[in-house]
């Protein structure tokens, strides 16, 4: 019997494959659960017939919400179960409502990274020209728009599976940097269909492999804030609605250049560049971690492996 059975046996777990498998079986069912549910929305734009109709944008968005949900949320709670028994989802609920961090991190997640978008749109060939004011609609509208991209648009469903379950046994089984690696190609893979869902940028291989890499770099900064902040679910999912709001309300309306309307991800990816690289830099690739475990409220039998 391997130390993760033990321990799962004494947690109210069940042993198996799940169990010996954890982040396998976490990946294969986040994909599964979310790709299941965006097959109709794909079929229904790709043209081939199988579904000889197109749905409503809004049915569309909806649908893309819920995947997020029966992706990584639900995966994450299956899984915790799995391995930890029936605290572990009483575990991971908490995590999200973990405020109580310093104020830093709060003015990094909610200033820092829209400055570095904006950075990163600025320094590119034609943009700065292309500015338009800021109007009083956008500002009064962003709070709307916060909450919903929060609730809607990827945040409160995706980081309970990424952030939540993912990560800290990736540091522990690769280290921080590598296992933000793989974490940060498997979390821009497992968006694919959305390429294809028709509210997305096109699926040309330039748009493709901007995202790659620049959900990989998010991924190492997303790391080193979530082990700074505790493994607090709350300060990545916030974080999270940061950079996709401000995106796509306050930087996409205000620097209307050809070159962002083409590809409208490489603000976002050369802000994330430099901050990723100084990350790195500066901590030598720990990003804040600590042996043994990050974080302590989610190191039960099953990140003893």
């Amino acid at each position: 019997m391997t130390i993760s059975e033990a321990g799962a046996q004494r947690d109210g777990a069940r042993p198996g494959v799940m169990t010996r498998h954890p982040l396998v079986s976490f990946f294969v069912l986040a994909y599964a659960g979310a790709w299941v549910v965006e097959l109709p929305v794909v079929l229904s734009r790709t043209g081939t017939g199988l579904l000889p109709y197109t749905l409503p944008p809004a049915v569309v968005i909806l649908m893309i919400a819920a995947a997020t949900f029966t992706g990584p949320t639900l995966s994450a709670f299956v899984m915790v179960r799995v391995t930890e028994g029936k605290e572990g989802p009483k575990r991971l609920l908490r995590r999200y409502v973990q405020w109580r961090v310093k104020l830093r991190w709060y003015l990094f997640v909610l200033l820092v990274i829209p400055a570095s978008v904006v950075l990163g749109a600025i320094v590119l060939p034609g943009v700065l020209a292309s500015y338009q004011p800021v109007t009083l609609g956008m500002i009064v509208g962003y709070p709307v728009a916060f909450v919903a991209t929060f609730v809607l648009g990827g945040p409160l469903g995706e980081e309970p599976g990424w952030r939540g379950f993912a990560l800290p046994r990736l540091q522990a089984a690769y280290g921080p940097l590598a296992g933000s690696i793989v974490l940060g190609v498997l979390w821009a893979s497992w968006h694919l269909p959305l390429f294809w869902s028709g509210v997305w940028t096109p699926p040309t291989v330039a748009n493709m492999v901007m995202f790659l890499a620049m959900t990989t770099l998010l991924t190492l900064v997303m790391t080193w804030v979530f082990n700074n902040v505790g493994g607090s679910l709350l300060m990545t999912m916030l974080m999270h609605a940061s950079f996709n709001t401000f995106a796509n309300k306050i930087v996409a309306p205000a620097f209307p250049a050809p070159l962002l309307t083409e590809y409208g991800l490489l603000p976002v990816l050369v802000g994330f560049a430099v901050v990723a690289v100084v990350v790195v830099a500066a901590t030598r690739g720990r990003l804040g971690y600590r042996d043994g475990g990050q974080p302590q409220e989610s190191a039960p039998a099953a990140l003893r492996t």
